[in-house]
């Protein structure tokens, strides 16, 4: 879930619970409302955690030695998330 979709859903919970006043029998449009702010809510969360997740960044150090010249050879590489 992104963090557009957590938006979207709260806004469309925050629309049924307090802008709507139809009464339907065989649902509470309130409680159904609730319902999605609080699926919202767990987007957003979700989807903020994931954005700073992807910022993380990778280092990789490796040394070997070479068998021609014997010499000490390190390399040192770092990588971002492909994703972002």
């Amino acid at each position: 879930m992104s963090l557009g979709t957590g938006i979207v859903l709260f806004v469309i919970g925050a629309i049924l619970t307090f802008a709507t006043d139809i009464q339907l029998d065989w649902i509470n449009l309130d409680v159904v409302g609730y319902i999605l702010m609080i699926a919202g809510i767990v987007g957003i969360i979700l989807g903020l955690v994931v954005l700073l997740r992807r910022r993380e960044s990778v280092s990789t150090t490796r040394s070997a030695v070479d068998p021609v010249s014997g010499e000490r050879i390190t390399r040192s590489t770092s990588d971002r998330d492909p994703l972002v």
